[in-house]
């Protein structure tokens, strides 16, 4: 499999919720509120104050008082001299105190510590990544795979992207996917989205050979993870299947189905898409036997509508007479009601 001789350190990137700039103006209206809160009383109650160089106290007096007291403990120049100066100041104006120098501690971690923390948790994520799902490239197809996972209810943060175009990564990244970018055809960087330990992968470069050379490198680091790759051409659909894919997507031949299909009844194609799209009345289901079925026939399971079944390298449609007697093993392909799922 091809390597990279001075290889770049690969990292996973997720996008936060909360965009940078609301952070900081949030922060900012924090602080201001509080020292205004400050201020406010201050001025109201300037009697309790005393000024030791002119005995006077103006707003600027106030200003400068309250202004130091927040971020200092004070100079002694302006004093509090009445008691209820002095209670405002411990029990109020202390915590304002704190609650500002927390407020500066945490932008001053958004904008110069949060790579650093960022870097490391992107690495923990890293670690733990197990039974998610990889897609190698975010073009046409592989976003729209990526966007019907998710409206099939899998949590995007168990979506990985990987794609070398960073425009892509950020679309991927605002649909909450963990990104990376990369390389999917170089060993490095499927490892370091732990592809061993993923549900799926999903192959979708935008050009047969680099979607070839990817399950190739995939199929030797995860020989039992299920990889599905588009491939344009159907001259090489049986060499992405020697690659090791176990299902090959050609969009053009599946949309000639659709047109084909539409020839022979009106409602052909357009149950074909209903089975698709995740918004139809019914989906296919992939299950194994279970051990209540097993020596029944396939069109006595409850569970939905028995389609085929796979017995180890072979296929059997409902129509053949291995379908008679389900064996243990077995996987069911089914049509079942979406409000079931």
């Amino acid at each position: 499999m091809p390597s990279d001789p001075d290889p770049t350190p690969l990292s996973l990137q997720r996008k936060s919720r909360t965009p940078v700039w609301l952070a900081l103006v949030w922060r900012i209206l924090l602080a201001l509120g509080l020292i205004g809160i400050a201020l406010a009383v201050h001025w109201f109650d300037r009697e309790g104050l005393h000024d030791n160089v002119d005995g006077a106290i103006s707003f600027a007096d106030v200003l400068y008082f309250t202004m130091i007291t927040v971020t200092t403990v004070g100079y002694g120049d302006i004093v509090p001299v009445t008691q209820q100066a002095r209670l405002f100041d411990t029990f109020v104006v202390t915590p304002i105190r704190l609650f500002v120098w927390l407020i500066f501690l945490g932008t001053a971690y958004n904008f110069l510590l949060k790579r650093v923390w960022e870097k490391w948790r992107m690495k923990v994520i890293q670690q733990h990544l197990h039974g998610h799902v990889v897609v190698a490239g975010y073009g046409t197809s592989g976003s729209e795979a990526v966007s019907e996972l998710v409206r099939r209810g899998a949590d995007p943060e168990m979506i990985v992207v990987i794609d070398s175009d960073p425009s892509q990564l950020r679309l991927a990244g605002d649909c909450g996917t963990t990104v990376m970018e990369g390389d999917a055809t170089r060993n490095a960087t499927l490892e370091a989205v732990k592809v061993a330990r993923a549900k799926a992968i999903i192959v979708s470069a935008g050009r047969d050979d680099t979607s070839i050379l990817i399950v190739l490198t995939a199929r030797r680091l995860a020989p039992n993870v299920p990889i599905s790759v588009v491939i344009r051409s159907e001259d090489n659909e049986a060499i992405a299947q020697q690659a090791g894919a176990d299902t090959v997507i050609n969009p053009a031949s599946f949309a000639g189905l659709l047109l084909a299909g539409s020839t022979h009844g009106a409602h052909l194609a357009d149950y074909m898409a209903d089975l698709a799209a995740s918004g139809g009345r019914v989906a296919l289901h992939e299950r194994p036997v279970t051990e209540e079925e097993v020596g029944k026939a396939l069109s006595e399971i409850r569970t939905g509508l028995g389609h085929r079944i796979y017995r180890g390298e072979k296929m059997f449609g409902f129509w053949e007479p291995e379908a008679r007697r389900l064996q243990r093993g077995d996987l069911i392909v089914e049509v079942v009601p979406r409000l079931s799922r």
